[in-house]
């Protein structure tokens, strides 16, 4: 304490001095960092715990399960040649409103501390149903960092439907945004879907897609409830159009149907845990799929491996661009009330010009994690690690939900020597600034822009309103 004590006076005192220097700096919306000992106790998540253990990193190993190409050619051959996201680009047909042109009450979605550099809504009929929800962003795409699609300024957002009150139903579509223009952003929608039959159907994803990362050519979403997969991937220049504008998905008498929507994403590959089902229905009814038949239950309603641990199903994924090589971020949140840690780890991406934008995998398909950490906060949905240059300190934000409250979440910045987050208003509670927390964290280098969703807007900071060093 009285070294965090006296790192406060050192702030206090670099304020006191730039006011005195003159710098004539106004009061703006730009986030001010507070010591977790000042925020509130029962939220302090403290500093990360590092996860090194053979068995801790060897239980986040996952499996690689290309979709036969004989499959996804048999698909293209009924359905016609796949086209890229650019084509889809190129014909979009929503507009995202300014933020200018929100409501009062989409507004209230927005952070409060750093307040948000770039604003939008959704179109108006995307904005009014309830059924959708937008959960993830992927703003960039590579180490440039510039997010651009051939000529185009690409944003991805994940949107899932709630289906009925047991999931039934449930869907999941991605916006391809052209922000090619800062002031007219448009779309269009693509569904998610699963190849069948070898290759001669299509079924819906029925997850929720909490987590989307884009990495070349490639993009990859996270899973959840009868997925026993962890990750899906799709391959952006293997997008196909559907040519019956119908709610059904799949073969439809006189062609194909994606629930109305015109084009449509078929997975190529995915990821499963190497022990163990991210089916969170495994053990229900006697039908589970655990993919080892000694597995358990987890806490997390996910059927585990012989040792009892936790699979790897990400809620949150990142891309993160600073590392060497380029890896992607997961993270898993914990329940409130329950008595497991929230796990923090990354994947390297593959080197090999041949599996562009899939992760790096041993003969086997096995991908092991490269770093793990565990974390006392709980309601994480958004995940982003940072380094800042070559040998740099590596920080790692967190975005946390509401929770019951409702309203905004928190934004927390960890490293393995303690936590800290923004600070806004004058109450007890003062580090609620953030968006409601159950948006994903999406970071452009080349902008320095951190871009999520929040309600039922999509929005971007400056990481620089961010940063702060931690002691």
């Amino acid at each position: 304490m009285r070294q965090r004590g006296r790192h406060r006076r050192r702030r206090r005192g670099r304020a006191l001095r730039a006011v005195l220097a003159g710098a004539g700096l106004a009061l703006t919306a730009t986030a001010t960092l507070i010591s977790a000992s000042q925020a509130t106790v029962t939220d302090d998540p403290g500093a990360l715990q590092p996860l090194t253990s053979a068995g801790e990193l060897g239980g986040l190993k996952l499996t690689e399960q290309p979709v036969p190409a004989r499959s996804l050619d048999r698909l293209a051959a009924s359905m016609g040649r796949p086209v890229d996201a650019g084509t889809v680009l190129s014909d979009t047909d929503r507009n995202l409103r300014d933020a200018a042109d929100c409501t009062g009450e989409e507004k209230k979605a927005l952070p409060v501390e750093p307040a948000a550099t770039r604003a939008y809504c959704w179109d108006t009929e995307d904005a009014a149903t309830h059924a959708w929800r937008p959960e993830s962003v992927a703003a960039s795409g590579d180490a440039g960092g510039d997010g651009r699609w051939g000529t185009h300024r690409l944003i991805l957002s994940g949107w899932t439907h709630r289906g009925d009150d047991t999931g039934r139903g449930r869907l999941a579509r991605v916006a391809f945004v052209d922000a090619d223009d800062p002031a007219r952003l448009t779309y269009t929608w693509a569904l998610l879907t699963v190849p069948v039959a070898d290759g001669r159907d299509y079924r819906a994803l029925a997850s929720r897609v909490s987590g989307m990362v884009r990495y070349q050519d490639k993009l990859l979403v996270t899973t959840s409830d009868g997925e026993r997969d962890a990750l899906y991937v799709y391959d952006l220049r293997r997008i196909q159009r559907a040519t019956v504008a119908a709610d059904a998905v799949g073969r439809v008498p006189g062609g194909w149907s994606a629930h109305g929507y015109r084009w449509v994403l078929p997975a190529v590959a995915s990821y499963r845990p190497a022990e163990g089902s991210c089916d969170r229905t495994a053990d229900a009814g006697g039908t589970g799929r655990a993919a080892s038949g000694s597995g358990t239950t987890s806490a997390a309603g996910r059927t585990s491996g012989p040792a009892g641990a936790a699979p790897p199903c990400p809620t949150g994924l990142s891309l993160d661009a600073s590392s060497v090589p380029d890896s992607l971020v997961a993270s898993e949140t914990a329940a409130a009330d329950g008595d497991r840690h929230t796990r923090l780890w990354r994947y390297p991406f593959s080197t090999d010009p041949a599996r562009a934008g899939l992760l790096a995998a041993d003969s086997s398909g096995t991908v092991t994690a490269g770093e793990a950490y565990e974390t006392e906060a709980n309601g994480v949905r958004g995940v982003l690690s940072h380094r800042t240059g070559p040998s740099g300190h590596t920080d790692w934000y967190l975005g946390r939900t509401a929770g019951k409250r409702g309203g905004h979440g928190t934004l927390w910045r960890q490293d393995v020597n303690g936590a800290e987050a923004t600070e806004c208003g004058a109450s007890g509670d003062t580090h609620r600034c953030w968006g409601d927390g159950t948006g994903s964290l999406s970071y452009v280098p080349q902008t320095g822009e951190l871009w999520s969703v929040s309600g039922r807007t999509l929005f971007a900071v400056p990481l620089s309103s961010l940063e702060h060093e931690l002691h």
